[in-house]
């Protein structure tokens, strides 16, 4: 046990001497120390030599005073030089550990050179001369060691090559005073040592903090950077998010304005997805916008050199940002190519779904000379194609720009109008094809402006709900409405559009009811027509509201079928009385053998749910027969009467009287 131990002792003690090669951190942080200070050690080796051999040049051979401390002196040189160029390189760890163990190496050499010198020296001197060489060796070696503080092993070994042998030489000269001076000098050395040994013990620990707090902060970094990542990510869709696309554009804004150069911003909205959401549910629709965001993504990505950035930024929109110059055909590739790739099938287990897009571009500095006045022109773009060019791409125009002003303009007005004298209603008569006689009228809404005169329905309905004004707006047209129909015969019904504002919120439908029970007008005359694109707009909401409208007595329209997402659920859950087929498909019924297989489909559709069958839009006789044919119910067109005031229904009405009720189309003709 004992030899084990002593073993174990030899074995530590030896390591005291070598430079460790498994703490890299530890190696470069004493080397760069160390590579300081080195060259210090070696001026004071020059300078200390020199004194010591100008003191004994008249009293030692020359070899001894000249020869050999010139030698020493320049390799002490070299090696100074050698240092100080050290400084300005980056070395590997392999090449500051062989550094280090040279200097080791150097320091045993240097030593027992520099100890042989001075021994081989000091018998030429008289008192005062040897007393020199003493003091030489003492200072120099403290001096060494304090230099070769962050190499403990070279301080080691200088301590042990240099003043072993010096204790043992001067003590063995019998003189009291030599051997006063070897001890002292052992003794110092002993506490240099010591010290050497705490600094060291220190130093390495410094290392070790300082590594510590390196990792700390690269953790703290890494996580700062995951942070800003994740803040900057959609967690959907692991798009960039709508915060990172405004950074973006904010960047991408400034490099085009300093270039020169055009920049486009983009933004997609999926057609169609909300109807996913209803019939599949929100898990499906996540699967869904994740596959979109991918072909969006991938799509982008190989539009080179055309640097585009995609986004999702928010629900079932996503941005673009176009750099590199693009043009107008730019654009247009990459919206084509967009729109082909989003409507490819959307396989997700059992369910199978499609979907289309519509983009709208604007593009700088043609439309906006700002960040988000460009966006805001891409979105009015986007708004132009939902409306008007649904799946297709829309670049912001000198049109759409004089739009938006003449929009503005409707909207200013719009909030000082007087509901009650600027709002007009005409009423178009909904016709029995059987029996040819009306039924009733659909309320139409004109707004004639003392600044603008007369202004479409298409133009301040959309802008009345923008600006937050059209439940207002319904109610003082309901009340006008059912002001004119409390004129007419109890069999007559009245049509009356609601907006998706209207039956998705309680604000909206509540006061309506209000309306209604004052009215004195029975709720089983009245019909209310709501779109397809209304009930999607919150369809839990929606179906609500026309539940409490239904209970009451009213009558539920689904008006233009087959324009909007033609979701068979909103049939099957919602409680209609009534489907209207969109003009569209009634204008080349005869001409366009889809559009007569859509209605002849959504007759037979409405038979089996005994539901009836409303064709709107209906102007030539021919158009009417095949209509009667296919077993559509309710007619309402200009074949039979153009919409008119409140005051020509009754004179309307008297000549349908007067014609028997068969002649109501010649009679409303004539009207």
């Amino acid at each position: 046990m004992r030899i084990f131990d002593l073993r174990s002792h030899l074995v530590a003690a030896t390591l005291l001497f070598r430079v460790p090669a498994d703490n890299p951190d530890l190696t470069r942080a004493q080397f760069e120390a160390f590579s300081k200070q080195i060259p210090l050690l070696y001026f004071i080796l020059i300078t200390n030599s020199l004194a010591v051999a100008y003191t004994y040049v008249p009293l030692a051979p020359a070899w001894l005073t000249i020869a050999v401390p010139a030698g020493l002196s320049a390799l002490c040189a070299f090696r100074m030089f050698w240092w100080l160029r050290q400084r300005n390189l980056v070395l590997s760890d392999k090449e500051i550990l062989h550094n280090l163990r040279v200097t080791n190496l150097l320091a045993v050499i240097l030593g027992v050179l520099f100890t042989a010198w001075s021994f081989q020296l000091y018998p030429y001197g008289d008192p005062f001369a040897k007393g020199q060489v003493a003091f030489y060796m003492a200072v120099t070696v403290i001096g060494c060691i304090f230099c070769l503080m962050h190499l403990r092993s070279a301080a080691l070994i200088v301590t042990l090559v240099v003043d072993i042998p010096y204790v043992v030489y001067f003590f063995a000269t019998g003189e009291p005073t030599l051997r006063a001076i070897a001890v002292n000098n052992l003794l110092v050395s002993g506490a240099m040592v010591t010290v050497l040994f705490i600094y060291y013990r220190d130093f390495a620990d410094l290392v070790a903090s300082r590594k510590s707090l390196i990792a700390e902060q690269a953790a703290t970094q890494a996580l700062s950077d995951e942070n800003f990542r994740l803040a900057n990510l959609d967690s959907l869709t692991e798009l960039p998010n709508r915060r990172c696309f405004f950074a973006e554009l904010t960047t991408a804004f400034a490099e085009a304005e300093k270039d020169g150069t055009q920049i486009a911003v983009g933004i997609i909205d999926l057609d169609g997805f909300k109807p996913v959401n209803d019939t599949y549910g929100h898990t499906v629709g996540d699967r869904v916008l994740i596959e979109a965001g991918r072909r969006i993504r991938e799509t982008c990505e190989g539009f080179v050199p055309r640097r585009v950035h995609v986004a999702r930024l928010g629900g079932d929109e996503f941005g673009l940002i176009v750099c590199g110059d693009p043009s107008d055909e730019d654009l247009t590739a990459i919206g084509e190519v967009i729109c082909n790739q989003v409507k490819l099938p959307y396989q997700l287990d059992n369910a199978h779904t499609g979907l289309s897009c519509s983009i709208g571009f604007a593009l700088y500095p043609r439309s906006a000379t700002s960040a988000e006045a460009l966006y805001e022109c891409a979105d009015y773009a986007l708004y132009h194609a939902k409306r008007r060019m649904r799946g297709r791409t829309v670049i912001f125009s000198a049109e759409l720009d004089a739009e938006i002003r003449s929009r503005g303009i409707i909207e200013h007005l719009l909030r000082a109008a007087d509901f009650d004298t600027e709002m007009e209603l005409v009423y178009q008569p909904i016709i029995d094809a059987i029996r040819e006689h009306t039924t009733g009228f659909e309320v139409l809404a004109r707004w004639n402006s003392p600044r603008l005169g007369l202004v479409s329905p298409n133009d301040f309905i959309p802008a009345a709900e923008r600006i937050g004004l059209i439940r207002s707006l319904t109610r003082a047209l309901l009340v006008k409405a059912l002001a004119a129909a409390r004129n007419w015969p109890d069999h007559l019904r009245i049509s009356f559009n609601l907006s998706a504002h209207d039956i998705c919120s309680p604000e909206g439908i509540l006061p309506l009811i209000a309306t209604i029970e004052a009215s004195g007008v029975a709720p089983h005359r009245i019909d209310f027509e709501i779109t397809e694109t209304a009930v999607t707009f919150d369809f839990a909401r929606a179906e609500q509201s026309i539940s409490m409208l239904k209970a009451m007595g009213c009558g539920i329209s689904l008006d233009d079928f087959g324009t909007g997402y033609s979701s068979l659920s909103h049939i099957h859950r919602l409680p209609l009385d009534k489907i209207k087929v969109d003009r569209s498909f009634v204008a080349d019924i005869n001409d366009n053998a889809v559009s007569h297989n859509i209605i002849k489909s959504l007759t037979g559709l409405c038979a089996d749910m005994e539901i009836t069958c409303v064709a709107e839009g209906v102007e030539t006789k021919a158009q009417l027969d095949s209509l009667k044919r296919l077993g559509c119910g309710l007619i309402q067109g200009y074949y039979f009467a153009k919409p008119m005031r409140a005051d020509a229904v009754s004179g309307y009405l008297a000549r349908e009287r007067r014609s028997g009720g068969g002649g109501a189309l010649e009679a409303a003709a004539r009207a």
